[in-house]
Formats: structure tokens, C-alpha cells, sequence
């Protein structure tokens, strides 16, 4: 999956050398707005702070055999964000997915879109059996999307992440291969 039209308005593509400033700006004008949920956000200050992040997501399809973990998510010719997998454990064929857009990229549907495709191709490109996510407890929109999709509850990780000051619960949703559609 080099490039996915997914429709007229929404596609994904692999992250390349050339997205270092776009990846650098979209995070630097969502800062305030993504950093309720997520802490790194914080450690970013210039170019130079996301250019390690997106070499490693670059590097990721090495480490994945051929096969990439992350992708920018492009809403109308613009990076609206990214989505794709933390980790695969390659053995017990489980993904744990991420996700994340830009603050001016929410409400139109576009990260719907996007990790619809992206359970596609962990089911059926990676060979998932099944995928998870570990959302902070009181993320109640990101918590949405898992529902939207058959994922089920799993459980609570109590104070499982330091968000500046406190800990926050996260909450487990797992969908197994058999139970996608």
C-alpha cells in the first residue's frame, strides 16, 4: 500500500523524507489541541524535534518486513494526520493501533475513513488476528471510533499513563479477525 484512494476527499499514503515540515507544522498548530491526550506533543519545538519521529516511521517497514506500520493520512491534498500501528507483535499476530489528526481536520469524517482501511489491511495484509487499542479513559471522541467499529471493551489498565500531572486509566478495545466483516 504505497498510496490508497480511499475516496475523492481522503487517501493514505506511506510517509516519505519530503513531509518533514508538514509533519513539523501539523503538529506545531495542533499542539495545544492534541496535547490534552497526548504528552509528546510537548517535547516538539522545532523541525528538528519530529524529523527523528518520522524517520522511524519511515524505518518501520524495514523492521516490518516490507510492510509499513504508519501512514499519513491526507485529507484534500494536505497531511490531516496519521494512522497505523504502535507495535506488531508478529508471533501472537496482534496490532496495536494509534491514530491522531490535526485540530482543523476534525468533525468531517476523515479519521472514520481512514482507520476502516486500516483494520482492512491489518486483517488482511498483515495477517492480524487481532487488533487492540489502549485509549486514556476520559479520550470520550477517540474512545468512539472503536465502538463505531465492533471493537469490543476489553478492560481497564488502571493509571496506566502520566498525563503532565496525573494518571490517567486506559481503556482496552480488542477486534478479532473472525469478527470483522
Amino acid at each position: 500500500m504505497m498510496k490508497n484512494e480511499i475516496d475523492s476527499e481522503v487517501c493514505l499514503r506511506l510517509f516519505n523524507e519530503d513531509d518533514k515540515e508538514e509533519f513539523y507544522n501539523i503538529i506545531n498548530n495542533s499542539k495545544q489541541h492534541l496535547k490534552t491526550w497526548i504528552t509528546w506533543v510537548n517535547s516538539v519545538n522545532s523541525q528538528e524535534d519530529t524529523n527523528e519521529s518520522l524517520t522511524l516511521r519511515i524505518e518501520g517497514l524495514v523492521e516490518n518486513g516490507g510492510y509499513p506500520k504508519w501512514f499519513v493520512i491526507v485529507y484534500k491534498g494536505q497531511m490531516a494526520g496519521t494512522v497505523g500501528f504502535n507495535d506488531v507483535d508478529k508471533f501472537n499476530k496482534i496490532g496495536e493501533m494509534g491514530y491522531w489528526l490535526g485540530e482543523k481536520f476534525e468533525g468531517k469524517g476523515i479519521m472514520s475513513r481512514a482507520f476502516k482501511e486500516v483494520i482492512n489491511y491489518g486483517f488482511q495484509i498483515l495477517n492480524l488476528n487481532k487488533i487492540e487499542l489502549y485509549i486514556a479513559a476520559g479520550n470520550k471522541r477517540s474512545r468512539a471510533l472503536p465502538k463505531k467499529f465492533g471493537f469490543k471493551e476489553e478492560g481497564r489498565r488502571r493509571q496506566a499513563e502520566l498525563l503532565y500531572d496525573y494518571y490517567e486509566d486506559q481503556i482496552i478495545y480488542g477486534l478479532l479477525a473472525e469478527e470483522w466483516k
